[in-house]
């Protein structure tokens, strides 16, 4: 029976020759992951459970960076408690102040999960590791625990939408633009609990940077997963970072699909994502002259060496304008310390922005960046829902690093090409 490359996946994990779309599964997992919102409700619900104790100590990933370092009194009791509970069952990779980075840049950089593998975490943007060709997805903290208890899980074998991706990027044309694009074509439901399986000659106009960014915001189009081709540049990722290809899955030629959609590289803009939706998109050149208060560089979205080297590039020898705040977030130590030894962090602070500890603060409203009432933000992050980043009449606009570098220079929402 033809599959797609995500069923083919989910059908090695559960034993099976083959699976079909609604069929109901249960699967061996490669990795489970928690970080130090979600992982103290899974520490508690395996309290309940007749199995006590981890099935792997490997096979856990226990990152603390949504409030780290360690924003208030919560934060820390949810973070010791995530730290006695690594402790306790000897869980090889737990990140804490120091060793972090924001999970889903450090996941793929410490070489924690390879292709064809299944991981599941507690957290809905995990469906980042499907640029390395692996399918993963977020799941409840519930499921987090049974995950950890059991190393199983049950899935739903999702349909796929194809999207072939072709042509080649013009200038400041990013992942970014290319799922924000996607997300307005299909809207935030228009891949619901379906896998959005990336393919076309355009895919190796992409970087590693770009397929990660592309698969992190699978999930604002609903998609259960965003998954890409292994080619050479995945290989080599995967041999530096993993030190292991892991299997490599290819869909049949005959694989059925609920439906396609094609993005012609060549005729895309840098594209911005208004309030309140990442659906609600325009390209730069229809965006008007939007003010901006605040910008922010970094996330499990745009964090990357890749993205400070684009900020960098539109912030040298430039200055954030008087009354703009620019706030950038290398996503692990590894891009901090990158970042230093290349010179982009005294760019930065040259131009007037503040480089921020690896964290996810700001994007979930959380710290480093709450927006007051009536602030505009605009953001590399993933998510612009009212009250996302603070205030509930706060605005958020979602866009490239390449974009919300020109937009803290000007102060409105622009285009790099307009300071030339």
């Amino acid at each position: 029976m033809s599959m797609t490359m995500s069923q083919k996946i989910l059908a090695a994990h559960a034993g099976l020759d083959s699976v079909v779309p609604g069929q109901l599964i249960e699967a061996d997992l490669d990795l489970v992951l928690g970080n130090d919102i979600t992982s103290p409700v899974a520490i508690k619900a395996m309290e309940s459970m007749e199995k006590q104790g981890v099935f792997d100590k490997n096979k856990i990933a226990l990152v603390m960076d949504h409030f780290i370092p360690n924003k208030d009194i919560k934060s820390a009791e949810h973070c010791k408690c995530v730290r006695e509970f690594a402790r306790r069952f000897d869980v090889t990779h737990y990140y804490d102040v120091g060793e972090m980075g924001i999970e889903h840049a450090l996941v793929p950089e410490k070489g924690l999960i390879a292709a064809g593998e299944l991981c599941i975490g507690a957290d809905s943007h995990t469906c980042t590791y499907g640029a390395l060709g692996a399918f993963s997805t977020g799941v409840g903290s519930t499921d987090m625990a049974a995950g950890m208890a059991t190393g199983k899980a049950w899935f739903k074998v999702p349909e796929a939408i194809r999207v072939n991706v072709t042509g080649r990027k013009a200038p400041y044309v990013t992942g970014k633009d290319v799922i924000l694009h996607l997300i307005g074509l299909i809207g935030v439901d228009g891949a619901l609990y379906r896998s959005l399986e990336f393919t076309g000659d355009g895919i190796a106009e992409l970087s590693m940077d770009d397929r990660f960014t592309i698969a992190n915001m699978a999930i604002e189009a609903g998609a259960k997963n965003g998954i890409f081709p292994v080619d050479d540049l995945t290989l080599a990722y995967l041999d530096e970072h993993a030190g292991r290809h892991g299997s490599i899955y290819e869909a049949d030629p005959d694989a059925v699909y609920a439906s396609e959609v094609t993005i012609d590289l060549a005729a895309l803009k840098p594209t911005v994502s208004f309030p309140h939706l990442p659906s609600n998109t325009r390209t730069i050149d229809t965006c008007g002259e939007v003010t901006v208060d605040q910008a922010v560089i970094g996330s499990c979205t745009n964090g990357r060496i890749g993205d400070l080297r684009a900020a960098a590039e539109v912030l040298k020898g430039r200055h954030v304008k008087k009354g703009v705040r620019c706030i950038i977030i290398p996503a692990t130590q590894a891009i901090y310390l990158q970042a230093m030894e290349e010179g982009l962090l005294k760019i930065f602070i040259e131009a007037g922005a503040v480089v921020s500890t690896p964290t996810c603060g700001p994007c979930l409203g959380g710290y480093m960046g709450i927006l007051a009432a009536g602030e505009k933000c605009i953001s590399t992050t993933n998510r612009n829902f009212i009250g996302r980043m603070g205030d509930v009449t706060s605005e958020v606009y979602l866009a490239s690093p390449y974009v919300a570098a020109a937009s803290a220079v000007t102060g409105y929402i622009c285009s790099p090409e307009e300071l030339k």
